[in-house]
């Protein structure tokens, strides 16, 4: 299950990042191809390694493995802006979400 998860949702969120796949290998201190190597299944990151990836995504783990949660870096800034509302304006933009999701 994971093998073929962890390459996909890695592309996916390192693509939401405009970043290469070399570009992200050489920041985490790895080789030019580390990243291409788990994307093309080649092989899965160690456990602090994979750590490192997430944190370089901005990303918790509990987010990378959320398969419903499609861009985890947006949602989380718009909870950090949504906490600054008050519970008038919060209930207000609910709403809206509300009616916007309804319409799908």
């Amino acid at each position: 299950m994971y093998e073929e998860f962890v390459p996909e949702r890695l592309a996916k969120l390192r693509l939401q990042k405009g970043v290469s796949a070399r570009d992200m290998s050489l920041s985490l201190g790895q080789a030019n191809n580390y990243i291409n190597n788990i994307e093309n299944k080649k092989s899965l990151p160690a456990m602090q390694s994979f750590f490192y990836i997430c944190e370089y995504l901005g990303v918790t783990p509990k987010e990378f493995f959320d398969e419903e949660n499609l861009y985890p870096e947006t949602l989380q800034e718009f909870i950090a802006e949504a906490k600054k509302l008050d519970p008038k304006l919060m209930a207000y933009i609910l709403g809206i979400m509300k009616e916007l999701n309804s319409k799908k």
